[in-house]
């Protein structure tokens, strides 16, 4: 079931988000210090350590934008998203984790109602996930989706639909979910699939104290044993997070809490390979500090 879990946090979360009618986006850095590995093969806490350090950046811009039925946009916009993370890794016997990871994808995303309260949104995008050891065209992936999304009440949408990648070697769907559900009271929630909910309280107009559980991660194209795999870095957080809002337009966070969860994992790029269960645990460390700032925008 993580795995699952994983590829839908891969390949669903840069189609995840409400429309944007304007200029957005963030700059965003976090930091795990030093935690043990876990050999998964006893479960066995080991004296070798591994820490994580990343910085990612997202920018959406509006291509035309439309108002039409009942004043819902049409909406084209281009995306840009990347990210670059460094691990140290102490006291190995052998070498198990890359030092280096970097995702980065260029994509346009269109916006447009249907009909009543559904609505369509479509993605394509082409990015380079790499460990950084040797770029090759199999560092190169593909993704588009298209999802159709019901707006129950202004604050509540759900959605489905089919996810195109060829993540796995050869073009291939996967089912798509999109869940946004938000209130904007003093007292606010948000829930956002596969991105995680955060529950806050707005003690002035420029500053909210949330707490927040996420589902992040990044992945990268690697050969192993002479064939092309897929290697997945996943973690869950859980933190306390104040927002500071700057002005109409500018918003900064800082956040602070543990890992609930940090692994990796090796997949072959098959299709078969995303259903089967594997006879051993991911590698993974224990729970340790997370810490992250971001400067976001939205004009």
């Amino acid at each position: 079931m993580k795995k699952q879990v994983f590829y839908l946090a891969l390949f669903f979360t840069p189609i995840i988000g409400v429309a944007q009618t304007g200029i957005s986006g963030q700059v965003k850095a976090d930091y795990v210090p030093f935690s043990n590995y876990v050999r998964p093969i006893d479960s066995v806490k080991t004296d070798s350590k591994s820490n994580f350090k990343r910085i990612q950046g997202a920018l959406e811009i509006p291509l035309s934008l439309t108002m039409i039925e009942e004043n819902k946009p049409k909406l084209w916009s281009l995306y840009l998203q990347g990210s670059y993370a460094a691990m140290e890794n102490k006291y190995y016997d052998e070498k198990l984790f890359p030092t280096k990871l970097m995702n980065a994808q260029v994509g346009v995303k269109h916006i447009r109602p249907i009909g009543g309260k559904w609505s369509m949104m479509a993605t394509l995008s082409v990015g380079v996930y790499t460990d950084m050891e040797q770029i090759t065209i199999d560092d190169v992936l593909l993704q588009g989706g298209v999802l159709f999304i019901k707006n129950f009440k202004p604050n509540l949408a759900f959605g489905f639909g089919p996810v195109l990648t060829n993540a796995f070697g050869v073009p291939m769907v996967l089912p798509g979910i999109y869940l946004n559900w938000e209130t904007q009271g003093a007292l606010h929630f948000k829930v956002a699939f596969p991105e995680g909910a955060e529950i806050g309280y707005r003690f002035a107009p420029n500053f909210d104290l949330k707490a927040v559980v996420e589902l992040d991660g990044m992945t990268a194209e690697i050969t192993k044993d002479g064939k092309s795999k897929l290697l997945g870095y996943q973690q869950i957080i859980a933190g306390i997070r104040p927002q500071f809002t700057l002005g109409e337009n500018w918003f900064f966070e800082l956040t602070a809490g543990s890992t609930l969860t940090r692994s990796f994992q090796t997949n072959d790029r098959k299709i078969s390979d995303i259903f089967k269960e594997k006879d051993m645990a991911n590698p993974r460390f224990t729970t340790t500090f997370y810490g992250a700032a971001a400067l976001k925008w939205k004009f």
